[in-house]
């Protein structure tokens, strides 16, 4: 008899020790993710396609991209000197190789999300009627292109002219822009009659805008592969590790085609 009471009170003592204890374990809330924000760094030729895929991102994951966009030459050089970026969308592949061979961005992460075109492009519809003629004898005053030392598509455009040996010819008749946005707004603006520009910047839902083009053939220029790659700042970051593996998703990529990439 002793002993039975004995028990009741032992598993009585039990039950009040360890009871709080297990319902603090089954009832304690799942703890949410915690909503991350990540620097973007863009090519400026393309900083639309990139707006428009971190908005897409967002609304999927919570974590919140803000884009900065410039020449890649410029881009570099921020990311040399600190800037506070945690990804870099580059118009090329040696960039963001430079930037692993510098420590400062993980080679493990480096992906090639597009290929660019180059387009011959005016705003007057009568004027590039032949392309490939115009480029190879054609009057031009004034063509507009990025500065080839700065960006990928300025790069481009030399390696075309030099194709059809005017380079040296039309030289000083070259409107250079800081990066290919500007290049693009010197056409659009009328400063310059024709422009060496991205097909993307001169699309507009799968169409050319209005006014007259010739797609440059590929085999004119080195091939514009544009490269991303995770910075060391980025390294720890949820929203930018996020954002690297969504430009891989069918999403993106099927984005990235209607903007005028391969």
């Amino acid at each position: 008899m002793r002993y039975g009471f004995c028990s009741v009170v032992l598993a009585a003592v039990l039950s009040l020790a360890l009871g709080p204890c297990v319902a603090a374990q089954t009832s304690a809330p799942t703890k949410p993710a915690a909503v991350a924000s990540a620097r973007v760094a863009v090519a400026a030729n393309f900083a639309d396609v990139a707006k428009e895929l971190a908005a897409d991102y967002s609304k999927k994951s919570g974590h919140k991209i803000s884009i900065s966009s410039a020449s890649t030459g410029k881009l570099y050089a921020q990311i040399r000197n600190g800037a506070p970026f945690d990804v870099l969308l580059s118009a090329d592949v040696a960039t963001p190789q430079r930037l692993e061979d510098e420590g400062l961005a993980d080679g493990t992460t480096h992906y090639d999300y597009a290929r660019g075109r180059l387009v011959l492009w005016s705003r007057d519809p009568a004027l590039v009627k032949n392309g490939e003629a115009l480029l190879r004898h054609g009057a031009m005053s004034k063509l507009a292109i990025a500065n080839p030392e700065l960006a990928p598509y300025g790069a481009a455009a030399r390696d075309v002219l030099e194709y059809v040996r005017r380079w040296n010819e039309l030289r000083p008749n070259l409107v250079m822009g800081e990066n290919v946005g500007q290049a693009t707004q010197f056409v659009v603006t009328g400063a310059a009659p024709l422009g060496l520009l991205p097909r993307s910047l001169v699309m507009h839902a799968n169409k050319m805008r209005q006014g007259s083009g010739w797609e440059v053939p590929a085999s004119w220029h080195l091939p514009i592969t544009q490269s991303a790659v995770l910075l060391e700042r980025g390294k720890t970051n949820p929203a930018a590790r996020g954002f690297m593996q969504y430009l891989q998703s069918p999403a993106a990529k099927q984005k990235i085609r209607a903007n005028g990439y391969d």
